[in-house]
C-alpha cells in the first residue's frame, strides 16, 4: 500500500513537473512576448527573462524590437520630366509596439515592404531627373514620411529610408555627359580668358616700365636668349633691337666731345643758276667747277673697222693763222 503511493506521488510530481517545464518560457533581451490565452490578447507584454504561461492554454509570441534592415527591390518609373529610371533604396525599421504588430496587421515585414515599394513608385513620379541625383536628402525625408505614416498604427516605427542607386538609360547618361563637358569647356574658357585679361594689364605695366628704362628690355631680351638657348636644340637668330642703338647713344653722349659740323654740311645746299656765280666761304668768288670727267667705262670704243673720214688738203689758209712768207 505504501509503495503504491509513493509510485502515484512520483507520478504526480513527475506530471506537474513536466506541466511547468513545459509552460516555462525565455524571453531574450532584445524580444517582447505577446500572449494570447484561448485567442484573446493578455494587456501585459513579457519582458525579457523567464516567464511563465499556461500550457495548453496559452500561446507566447516573441517581437523582435531590433532595427530591421529592409531593402527595397529597385522600381522603374518615369520622372516628371519624362525620363525613365530605375531606383532601389533600402528602409531601417523597428517594432515600438509588440501587440499591434501582432494583432494589427498580419506580416509587418511584408506590409512595410510593399508600402516602401509604392511609395517609392510615388517618389519618383513626382520628382525631376535633376533631384533624384542631386537632392537625396530631400527625397529620403518625404518617402520616410510617406512610409511611417501607415507604419505607425502597425506598431512600427521607421527609423531611416536611404535611395541607394539611380539607374539611367544609357542614351541619357551620354547627353548628361555632353552636357557635363560642354560646361567644363564653358568654365576653362572663361578662366583662360580671364587669364589672358590678367596678364595683359600685367604686360602694359611692364612696358610703362620698359619705356622709362629702355635697358630693361635689352635686359629682358638677353634672359629670353638665355632661357631659349639653354635647352640647346634649336638654331637662335638674335634680332638687334633700336632701343639698343638709343642705349648707346646715349651713352656716347655722355663721354668726350664730338667735333662741331660744318654749318654748309648740314645746312642744305642751294642750287644755284647757271649765270650766277659761286661764293665760297671767305666771300671770295669761287673757281668754277669743272665738270667730272666720265668714268673710263663711259667712253664707248670705237671699232678697228670703223675708221672717221679724213678731209682733203686744201691750199687756203686757216682762218686766224698768218701766213709764212719764205
Amino acid at each position: 500500500m505504501v509503495e503504491e503511493l509513493v509510485a502515484a506521488g512520483v507520478s504526480v510530481a513527475s506530471v506537474g513537473l513536466v506541466y511547468v517545464m513545459t509552460g516555462a518560457r525565455v524571453v531574450k533581451q532584445y524580444e517582447r512576448g505577446v500572449v494570447l490565452r484561448l485567442g484573446r490578447l493578455r494587456p501585459e507584454v513579457r519582458g525579457p527573462g523567464f516567464t511563465m504561461i499556461v500550457p495548453f492554454v496559452d500561446r507566447l509570441r516573441k517581437v523582435n524590437i531590433q532595427i530591421v534592415t529592409l531593402p527595397i527591390p529597385a522600381q522603374e518609373g518615369i520622372t516628371r520630366d519624362n525620363v525613365t529610371v530605375r531606383v532601389d533604396a533600402v528602409v531601417y525599421f523597428k517594432v515600438v509596439e509588440a501587440a499591434d504588430a501582432i494583432i494589427q496587421v498580419e506580416d509587418y515585414r511584408f506590409a512595410v515592404s510593399q508600402m516602401a515599394q509604392t511609395s517609392l513608385r510615388s517618389i519618383i513620379g513626382k520628382s525631376d531627373l535633376d533631384d533624384l541625383l542631386s537632392n537625396r536628402e530631400k527625397l529620403n525625408q518625404g518617402l520616410e514620411l510617406m512610409i511611417d505614416s501607415p507604419a505607425i498604427g502597425w506598431g512600427v516605427q521607421i527609423d531611416r529610408v536611404e535611395i541607394k542607386d539611380v539607374s539611367l538609360p544609357e542614351t541619357m547618361k551620354r547627353s548628361m555627359a555632353r552636357q557635363a563637358e560642354a560646361d567644363r569647356e564653358r568654365r576653362a574658357r572663361i578662366i583662360n580668358a580671364d587669364a589672358e585679361l590678367q596678364a595683359s594689364k600685367k604686360l602694359a605695366q611692364a612696358a610703362e616700365v620698359m619705356s622709362e628704362q629702355p635697358a630693361a628690355l635689352q635686359l629682358r631680351l638677353l634672359q629670353t636668349v638665355v632661357a631659349v638657348a639653354a635647352e640647346k636644340n634649336s638654331t637662335l637668330v638674335l634680332p638687334f633691337p633700336v632701343e639698343l642703338l638709343r642705349f648707346l647713344e646715349r651713352a656716347q653722349q655722355g663721354g668726350p666731345p664730338q667735333q662741331p659740323v660744318r654749318a654748309q654740311e648740314s645746312a642744305p645746299q642751294r642750287s644755284a643758276r647757271p649765270d650766277e656765280p659761286r661764293v665760297g666761304e671767305s666771300g671770295e668768288p669761287a673757281a668754277p667747277q669743272q665738270a667730272p670727267a666720265a668714268p673710263w667705262s663711259a667712253v664707248p670704243e670705237q671699232s678697228a673697222d670703223v675708221r672717221e673720214p679724213v678731209a682733203p688738203p686744201s691750199n687756203e689758209p686757216l682762218a686766224g693763222s698768218k701766213t709764212r712768207q719764205d
